[in-house]
């Protein structure tokens, strides 16, 4: 059986990001489970803030359709985002915007996002974990018809979460990072 192929994107661009950890995190526990990952850079793929009309008068960016083809390429996605007001960062959602309008030959729109399976996760120095966001960002998702793993991980007091190797510490962030991890491959494997 082919391996598995999971993209793993950071919605966060920040130096020392609590999310970026978490998605090295999450990278290390796919490798330990033998799956191919690959971790993207949403500052690779600049674009400009979603307007109809510039999509109507110059076409979807060249950096949406890479993006697209990208998470295209993999049969599982991890979204690791920061919360912004109770919210879903506008890096993400411009450029979940952005994907949700490229359409290939042959494809129905929106097609990448209900042929992979997505897993959600944020930290955040707050108690909650950026458990607003995740739920905003589910609902962005659920629009585009996405299959989104129930199991999420929502990182509390991230500050506190990593030790000095920028590896997650605690038993309870571990396992549910683990779990996580676990659950988007088998919906991933189901899918492809």
């Amino acid at each position: 059986m082919p391996t598995v192929k999971i993209l793993i994107i950071p919605g966060s661009l920040r130096t020392g990001s609590h999310n970026a950890k978490l998605a090295a995190a999450a990278a290390h526990e796919f490798a330990l489970a033998d799956v191919d990952v690959t971790r993207l850079s949403l500052g690779d793929y600049p674009l400009p803030i979603y307007d109809g009309d510039l999509e109507a008068k110059s076409g979807v960016p060249k950096n949406a359709i890479n993006l697209k083809r990208m998470i295209g390429a993999h049969n599982g996605v991890l979204l690791v985002t920061p919360e912004y007001n109770s919210s879903v960062p506008p890096l993400l959602k411009n450029a979940i915007d952005w994907v949700s309008r490229v359409r290939d030959p042959h494809e129905s729109p929106g097609q990448v996002f209900r042929e992979r399976a997505f897993a959600l996760a944020a930290a955040s120095e707050g108690k909650l974990g950026g458990s607003r966001c995740l739920a905003a960002l589910r609902l962005i998702l659920s629009g585009c018809r996405a299959p989104v793993i129930p199991n999420q991980v929502a990182l509390s007091f991230a500050d506190q979460a990593y030790d000095e190797m920028d590896h997650l510490k605690h038993a309870g962030d571990i396992a549910a990072l683990r779990d996580m991890v676990r659950q988007l491959i088998e919906f991933a494997q189901q899918l492809k």
